[in-house]
Parts: structure tokens; sequence; C-alpha cells
């Protein structure tokens, strides 16, 4: 780990970019303290981004992991109030987005959200279930309140649907590991689609599903990041282990990724 931090400080020296880090976990499991506080745990262990979950009911390309923590903060109370107090402690310090299904944008009001995205500091949403055609009619709105609405590719995508996709944009682009959901692990060949991205676009192409401590450094080639969430939530679901066993297991798999991603 101390080789791993001297390469660290001398890959910024000579300026070269680090692959980056983006971090899922579920909001307010099982409170809005500990989830500030491993946010920002996680942001000193490495994590460049946060994808702060918002808890909902029926997460459809979420496997059974983040599935049962979404299930176990709504039984536990969860409400919009605590994804807006956990946002305004975290966000100030650590690049955040808001990672959610459409329903509750939608009954909640997309510019409502973007306002509250704004006022906190917010970069961004994350809708796996809102399709590239429906986004076009908010790509104003978010433009209006400086938020980045980030793109999905997955390998099933053809060539003029990767144009199509990824000509606006922004942050960073999620490819999609495999189809199916997130956490099962399966393994495709994904040479063909970041060929492909790369050649429309410039913007930074991070991988998820199925990212952990053992896959990142084999899935990371190729991209410029890695999304990793089940991992880490299932951590958060292991009632065996104290809070601050917890952090401690998350930070250390967290240190491990960021390790094998730039090795």
């Amino acid at each position: 780990m101390l080789l791993y931090h001297i390469k660290i400080k001398i890959f910024k020296q000579i300026g070269l970019n680090l692959k980056k880090l983006v971090a899922f976990i579920t909001s307010s499991l099982p409170n809005n303290d500990f989830t500030v506080e491993l946010a920002l745990s996680m942001k000193e262990a490495g994590v460049d981004t946060l994808e702060l979950g918002l808890p909902f009911s029926d997460p459809v390309a979420d496997g059974p992991v983040i599935e049962k923590a979404s299930l176990k903060a709504i039984k536990n109370g969860f409400k919009l109030n605590d994804l807006f107090e956990v946002s305004s402690k975290i966000a100030p310090k650590l690049d955040t987005l808001w990672m959610g299904y459409m329903n509750p944008f939608y009954h909640y009001g997309v510019e409502n959200f973007l306002k509250k995205a704004k006022e906190f500091g917010i970069n961004g949403a994350i809708i796996p279930d809102l399709p590239y055609e429906e986004t076009l009619q908010y790509k104003d709105l978010f433009n209006q309140y400086d938020q980045s609405l980030i793109s999905f590719v997955a390998p099933t995508h053809s060539k003029e649907r990767i144009k199509l996709v990824t000509k606006n944009s922004k942050k960073f682009i999620y490819l999609v590991a495999y189809a199916g959901i997130t956490g099962s692990g399966a393994k495709e060949d994904l040479s063909q689609v970041i060929s492909n991205v790369r050649e429309f676009t410039k913007t930074p192409l991070y991988i998820g599903f199925g990212v952990d401590e053992k896959t990142a450094k084999e899935k990371s080639q190729g991209v410029d990041g890695v999304i990793v969430g089940s991992t880490f939530v299932k951590v958060l679901l292991d009632d065996t282990l104290s809070h601050h066993e917890k952090i401690s297991k998350i930070i250390n798999k967290v240190k491990v990724i960021k390790e094998e991603i730039n090795s």
C-alpha cells in the first residue's frame, strides 16, 4: 500500500491521469449520520465520486443486494428529506450524484429535484430506467441547473446507437458491463463497444456492474474508471458488524479497488 501511495504521488507530479473510482451506497442505511460518516471516509480512502442511492421499491436495474438495501431503508422510514439532509453534508466535500429511478423524480418534480441538487452542490443524476429518447425532454432543464444526466452504453448497442447516445454526454459515460442486473458478475467482450465509444466522444468512460476487488483490474482495462456498488452494499447489510466495522471494511475495499485499477 505504501508503494501505491508513492506511485500516486509520482503520477500526480508528472501529470498522468489516475483511473477514477465511483462508489454507490444506499442513502440513510441505517441512518443519515452513518451515511455521512461513511461517504466522507470513503473519500479519504480514494473515492472520486459518490453515487448516493435514492431508495426505491422497484429498482429494476439492480440485483438482489441493492434491492434489499433499498427495501430495508424504506422499511426504516426513509423519506426524501433524508436524502436532502445527507446530501447537504456530503456534496460540498465530495463530488456527488444522485442515483435513482424515474418514479420519485417524476412525482416530486424533476425541476424541484434539480433545484435541490443545485442548492446542495449535487452535480448530476443517474436514472437507469429513463431511456435516451426521454432524456431529451429534460436536457435543457438539466443544463439550466448545471447538472449532468449520465448517459448509458450497453454491450447490445449498435455503433449507430452509441453515436446517438454519446453525442451530448456529460461528466462520464456509464458502460454497462453486461446485459442484466448489478452484482451478477457476468462477463462480455467489451473491446468493440469501448472502441466505438472512443470513436465518437472524448467523454470519460466508466464501467459498472460486477466490479469488486477481484474484478476491478480486469474490468478497468481500456476505460477511465470503475463504478462499484454491490460489494459495498453487502457490507451495509451485514448486521453482524458494528457501524465502525462496516466503515472499516468498506474503506479497505475502496483502497484495494483504487490500487488495482491503477496498478
